[in-house]
């Protein structure tokens, strides 16, 4: 089926919209679509509108470059057939960020009716076309003109931390993942359901600064977790929210990426597995793999009918897989305070 894409915007930078109809290799076995084919499509909104913005008044011609992913909640799942609406608008801006919020709706075009499936707030920098080391200055929005909710955003502008892609990078172990066969380890460990995959960047991968765009790396980073949680589960399996997305570095056409997750945490109905990225630039740098991306996805087990199952208690076996493990409970549990605040705030 051919693909259907739609984009306007009502005022020239403010807002844009990307539709797409839901494809059979958009999605799993059991006709879900991939979470990772939604991020890639918040991205692609994400990009367009802010490197629309950049260029509005700059004239040094530059193109946006995603930083960071701020906690992204997947409300409901998306379907074969179904359209996507992906609408994007800009929110915020310091002198060198710029922050988009993107929502998602899904729509059955047979019945007409509309649900909200994603939220996600995305920040980019923009780089110069001619020097890709060179970061350009954002232009300012306009209060009460473009931008409906910069009037509130600006009152809070002190509470913002803009990302910058030189952010502290977190720290772990590099070689985690050995060539090992899930079969010659006990189920429901941690060694049993990790995995990793290798992706050479090619052309189709990268934007106009023949850099990877960010939503190619997060649906490779999806793939992964979904990997891991169905080894784990051996179910359907959905993704349910993602945690920030950090971007500590450009990856550049013709570098090697190494996706690798591993089961951090598991609650009832809940697991959550850790992805990074490592990057090695084999054409240019001799120091191997460096941290390029790093972030939480929670996934669920959901049997025929789309109902939640259990998901099997994560067996530990070394002590960092029990610091893990606990540091997982910790952000399951602000999480679940938090919507259970926002649930007595509606009522």
């Amino acid at each position: 089926m051919q693909v259907v894409e739609k984009y306007h915007c009502q005022i020239p930078g403010c807002s844009i919209q990307v539709s797409r109809i839901m494809r059979p290799d958009d999605a799993n076995i059991a006709g879900n679509v991939h979470g990772g084919t939604i991020l890639k499509m918040i991205e692609e909104a994400g990009v367009i509108i802010s490197t629309r913005h950049c260029n509005r008044q700059n004239e040094e011609r530059c193109v946006a470059v995603l930083a960071r992913v701020e906690r992204t909640d997947f409300l409901s799942p998306m379907s074969i057939g179904d359209v996507a609406h992906v609408s994007a608008e800009i929110t915020y801006t310091s002198k060198h960020s710029v922050e988009v919020q993107v929502n998602v709706m899904a729509e059955n075009i047979l019945t007409g009716a509309k649900r909200l499936t994603n939220r996600a707030t995305l920040w980019y920098v923009a780089l110069s076309l001619e020097n890709v080391d060179k970061v350009v200055e954002i232009p300012s929005v306009q209060d009460g003109k473009d931008y409906s909710l910069i009037a509130d955003l600006n009152a809070k502008s002190t509470s913002h931390s803009a990302p910058v892609l030189n952010c502290q990078i977190h720290k772990y172990v590099h070689g985690l993942f050995t060539c090992i066969r899930p079969t010659e380890l006990q189920p429901y460990t941690v060694g049993y359901s990790q995995s990793s995959l290798i992706h050479l960047v090619g052309p189709s991968d990268c934007a106009l600064h023949k850099f990877v765009q960010g939503g190619v790396t997060m649906k490779l980073m999806d793939e992964v977790a979904g990997i891991v949680a169905a080894r784990h589960c051996k179910t359907n399996i959905v993704t349910a929210s993602v945690d920030a997305i950090n971007f500590h570095q450009k990856i550049q056409k013709g570098s090697v990426m190494t996706v690798s997750g591993r089961m951090t945490f598991t609650s009832n109905r809940s697991m959550e597995i850790e992805v990074f990225v490592d990057v090695d630039h084999v054409m240019e740098s001799p120091k191997g793999k460096a941290p390029a991306v790093t972030a939480f996805f929670t996934y669920v087990s959901l049997d025929k009918e789309g109902k939640a199952l259990p998901i099997p208690m994560l067996k530990i076996e070394t002590e960092d897989e029990k610091r893990r493990f606990e540091e997982g409970r910790n952000r399951y549990l602000l999480t679940k305070a938090k919507r259970m605040a926002q649930i007595q705030n509606i009522q």
